[in-house]
């Protein structure tokens, strides 16, 4: 899969995020503007009803982010979204969909195209909580999308490319250790920046076992591990308890479930567990990540993916002082750069890379070659 340049922006204070709903339902437009105007900060500047009419008002009205319902009469949203992109190149946009599995193969589809993240939309707003999570999840995706620029901007290759800023200075790598696990963490824009490093690091696939979580809702955690096994021809699928963890497999945590592991008569296995959010968030990169430091100690190696929030820092802290290497995306290349950008400012991040640089660093460690 060919991915799209990466679109950064800057915050403008003061200023409110243009944005444009698609969807076919009066009163799920009207609902959405109604959060988004009284959360502050965002000014509605267009509506459309189907996919023919929200590529003329994308031209039109020029919105920062689109929210594109994906079933829709006339011209639905996958149909929509690339002549949306090319009316506006600019808009970042967040597909969304009810639950179910067709809708999680398209709207994983849609981050192939070019959508930056998607959004699950309750199948009925009259489940106790059901509205107001949604109303959580969609504003807070709104605003760490709205806090960076609107501009696009290609990202050249820089293979040699680091951060030089003040952050604090990246824990002691205790080095000559052999890694035995890779721990991939992520979020907003995390489906396609996975890809992009583990195709990247293809040929030391075979070396080692991958666990990823990937911020989803169920059903979408499946879809995206069967997906993964066609892109990399590698076994990978959604991780159950129990599963061995072993070297050439790729584990994605279900969605709603913490992944862990644990060592079980001297091997690896995976725990699935169901305890409360942590971040906000289940699965969690933290208990992933806490739970390798126990069981791999300085053999394991993170990387931190875009993403917003802080999700990953707690769990970071057990590996770097297990002598784990980490490894965060740099701000330029992240989506959003909260998970990464958190990992770095608390000065666990032994690199801070571009994301087309990572999967070269990371076959570099696991197969001992120079990068």
């Amino acid at each position: 899969m060919v991915l799209s340049p990466v679109t950064q922006t800057i915050p403008v204070p003061g200023r409110l995020t243009r944005v444009m709903i698609v969807d076919d339902s009066a009163v799920i437009r009207g609902m959405i503007g109604r959060w988004l105007t009284e959360a502050g900060g965002f000014e509605i500047v267009a509506t459309a009803s189907n996919g023919r009419m929200a590529v003329d008002a994308a031209a039109r009205a020029k919105p920062e982010i689109i929210l594109l319902d994906l079933e829709m009469p006339e011209v639905d949203g996958l149909a929509a979204l690339p002549l949306i992109l090319k009316a506006h190149p600019a808009s970042k946009v967040i597909v969304i969909s009810t639950l179910t599995q067709r809708n999680a193969e398209i709207s994983l589809k849609c981050l192939s195209l070019g959508a930056i993240d998607y959004l699950a939309k309750p199948e009925s707003a009259r489940v106790p909580g059901a509205a107001n999570e949604f109303r959580r999840e969609l504003v807070e995706k709104m605003r760490a999308l709205s806090e960076t620029k609107a501009r696009p901007a290609r990202v050249p290759a820089s293979p040699a490319a680091k951060v030089i800023s003040p952050m604090p200075p990246a824990p002691p790598r205790l080095g000559g250790t052999k890694p035995q696990c890779l721990l991939i963490g992520s979020s907003t824009g995390g489906p396609r920046a996975v890809e992009r490093v583990l195709l990247d690091m293809k040929p030391a696939l075979s070396r080692i076992p991958v666990l990823i979580v990937q911020h989803m809702p169920a059903m979408f955690t499946a879809v995206f591990a069967d997906h993964l096994q066609t892109l990399l021809s590698i076994p990978s699928r959604e991780a159950r308890d129990g599963d061995a963890v072993a070297p050439g497999t790729i584990l994605v945590a279900p969605g709603g479930r913490h992944m862990g592991v644990v060592s079980s008569g001297g091997k690896a296995a995976i725990r699935l567990n169901d305890g409360p959010p942590e971040n906000f968030c289940r699965p969690a990169v933290d208990v992933l990540f806490r739970e390798a430091a126990a069981v791999y100690g300085a053999s394991a190696l993170a990387v931190v993916l875009t993403g917003m929030g802080s999700d990953g820092t707690h769990g970071a802290r057990h590996l770097a002082k297990a002598g784990a290497t980490v490894i965060a995306q740099d701000e330029a290349t992240s989506i959003v750069w909260g998970m990464p950008g958190s990992i770095v400012k608390a000065g666990l991040a032994h690199e801070v890379l571009p994301l087309e640089s990572i999967g070269r660093s990371l076959k570099g460690l696991i197969t001992g070659a120079s990068t």
